[in-house]
């Protein structure tokens, strides 16, 4: 099993090329703030949650002590989060979407990959039945970023996080991802929907402005 440790979680996070940069001071005390925070959820670190919480984790940490730094709330919040989605490269995914079988693919790698990758605290409903050839859909109604992040009154950066998925979804071509609501946003769900079309956007269709 993967170490939960602030160092490796942070090499991994979505900061990993953001947090060399900081001063020496911030490092320290980020780290010490991820391992009490570590100890704090104890109960979700395991195996299968570990990309999750590397996430997470080095979020708060860095939220906090930008701000114990001298850092605005505000000031704190749009560096954690723009830092986060600058991370993000969306183009492997839209070049894949280009291919005929890309909804197909979908159905099987996304249940396969939660599975996998969802530990203690997540719970998923699937529709890969009810689905015509063209569309994929499924809700989660458990998430351990609202449960870590709610009960923190932290839920603003659980919904930073749940913008990661427009940056990687939202301009698919060929395929509107269609999300009306989620847990962080005060949701009773998180519900995905992909609809494909032969068309791309604007060409027979408008494409959704998903949340």
């Amino acid at each position: 099993m993967k170490k939960y440790k602030a160092k490796a979680l942070v090499k991994i996070s979505r900061y990993q090329n953001y947090f060399p940069t900081l001063e020496e001071s911030i490092k320290e005390d980020v780290y010490k703030r991820m391992e009490e925070l570590l100890v704090e959820e104890k109960e979700y670190c395991d195996k299968r949650n570990y990309e999750h919480m590397a996430q997470i984790i080095t979020s708060i940490a860095l939220y906090e002590v930008l701000q114990k730094h001298g850092k605005s709330e505000e000031e704190a919040y749009k560096l954690v989060s723009e830092k986060m989605w600058e991370f993000l490269d969306p183009s492997s995914m839209q070049k894949l979407a280009r291919k005929s079988f890309f909804l197909p693919l979908m159905k099987k790698v996304v249940p396969f990959g939660f599975k996998h990758k969802s530990g203690t605290g997540w719970r998923y409903t699937w529709h890969l039945d009810e689905d015509s050839k063209n569309e994929f859909k499924f809700e989660c109604n458990e998430c351990i970023y609202a449960k870590i992040l709610g009960k923190r009154d932290l839920l603003k950066l659980g919904a930073m996080c749940c913008h990661a998925d427009i940056i990687n979804y939202g301009s698919l071509p060929y395929t509107d991802f269609i999300r009306t609501k989620t847990l962080c946003q005060g949701g009773d769900c998180c519900d995905f929907r992909f609809v494909r079309y032969t068309t791309d956007a604007g060409d027979g269709w408008e494409r959704s402005k998903s949340i």
